[in-house]
């Protein structure tokens, strides 16, 4: 089983969508610092306590990925709080992290580590076949609907998707 250190960017599309448990279709553990999934998951409410019940794993920091996140606070000034530790979290482990955020996949890529976003798990999603055309469509429509406000996806690659299943 693969981890992959998530901030709350993705898990905010899927709850937006109605379609939280898409991602646990995928064979990863997905893992999120204790104090965000019970601080930062704030809107609805029981989006953490979903996202557990569904298997997202609450975890401790160790102190290296403390330490790490505090170092990037001092070179990534965009970053909030647990937007650094699932960056830590993803570097020291050597994982994936699972985010949206803009400012984030940018730290990513400068720490080099990997992300995966929305569209990434969607596009996984449908090359496992755990996922119909129908629903993928739906999903990719419902993104686009939300797309601009709560929801930040890349304009030109949610269309394009949406282009093709819209044959």
């Amino acid at each position: 089983m693969q981890f992959i250190s998530s901030d709350t960017s993705v898990w905010i599309d899927f709850s937006t969508i109605n379609k939280t448990e898409l991602p646990f279709r995928l064979p990863y553990t997905y893992i999120m610092n204790k104090d965000a999934v019970e601080d930062e998951i704030l809107s609805p409410p029981s989006l953490g306590s979903e996202l557990v019940s569904y298997g997202l794993v609450p975890v401790e920091l160790t102190i290296e990925e403390f330490f790490l996140a505090q170092q990037f606070g001092t070179v990534y000034k965009k970053l909030s709080k647990y937007d650094r530790i699932a960056l830590a979290i993803a570097k020291s482990r050597k994982i994936i992290l699972l985010t949206g955020d803009g400012a984030l996949r940018k730290a990513a890529a400068q720490e080099e580590v990997t992300v995966m976003g929305t569209l990434g798990i969607l596009d996984q999603l449908w090359e496992e076949s755990l996922i119909s055309a129908a629903e993928l469509k739906f999903c990719l429509e419902e993104l686009n609907t939300h797309n601009g406000g709560i929801i930040r996806l890349p304009r030109e690659e949610l269309e394009q998707r949406l282009a093709l299943f819209s044959k």
